[in-house]
């Protein structure tokens, strides 16, 4: 497995030493996100849009495949098309509450995928996109609801960006203060955040319990599911 940052654009200039060059930590954090901000040349103006997206580690590209969405009606989408772009994706894991402002700062994972946007032409690998999309959100889902129909693929556009020009960045515990600020001042931590999911609330067409697939991930994510509910 290729290391991350392979070439300058990647390789982490301030604060170097929170960066991670192990690919499995790169995968971790994009296996947890769930929305990725992709940045683009959109025709004389930057613009930069979030967006659902999946990982293939097994896809057509080095070291996997990030694959990202829209509406084929979308002016981002064409533009993007065969551009390069930027995608990045970052949790806030705490609040990092400083004795002083200069230190106070934020735990983070953060990533920088750059590349060259491919539209997604291919029909098996489009819906291959898809149902890792959807079951990026929920495991398993895609296997168990309605396949889309010609219309719906129709409208939907799929982007696939390279995995091999990539840097993450990781800052954990509490604050680097200064240490005449620390004899002045007596305490500093951090808050940690987490991502806690209520119980799944059906619509109004809902009959029978919660799914299977449904109810394992919303407890995965920290929500308590009664059993005939």
């Amino acid at each position: 497995m290729a290391p991350l940052s392979p070439t300058a654009r990647t390789t982490l200039g301030r604060l170097a030493e929170k960066g991670r060059t192990d690919r499995a930590e790169l995968h971790a954090l994009l296996d947890t996100a769930l929305v990725a901000h992709v940045g683009l040349d959109a025709g004389g103006y930057p613009l930069v849009l979030p967006t659902a997206f999946a990982v293939d580690l097994d896809g057509p590209d080095r070291d996997g495949t990030l694959y990202i969405h829209g509406s084929t009606a979308a002016r981002w989408i064409n533009a993007a098309r065969g551009a390069k772009v930027c995608v990045t994706v970052t949790e806030v894991d705490g609040l990092v509450a400083a004795r002083s402002g200069f230190e106070s700062s934020m735990n983070y994972r953060t990533a920088v995928v750059l590349g060259e946007a491919r539209v997604v032409e291919d029909a098996d690998e489009r819906q291959h996109a898809l149902d890792l999309m959807v079951d990026h959100m929920v495991p398993g889902r895609a296997a168990t609801i309605r396949r889309p129909t010609r219309k719906e693929l129709a409208a939907t556009q799929v982007l696939a960006v390279p995995l091999h020009e990539a840097s993450l960045k990781v800052r954990q515990g509490g604050p680097d203060d200064e240490d005449d600020d620390v004899a002045d001042n007596p305490w500093g931590g951090h808050i940690p955040l987490y991502r806690i999911a209520g119980a799944p609330v059906g619509d109004e067409g809902s009959r029978g319990p919660v799914p299977d697939d449904v109810r394992r991930r919303a407890e995965q994510l920290g929500a308590s599911v009664e059993a005939d509910s």
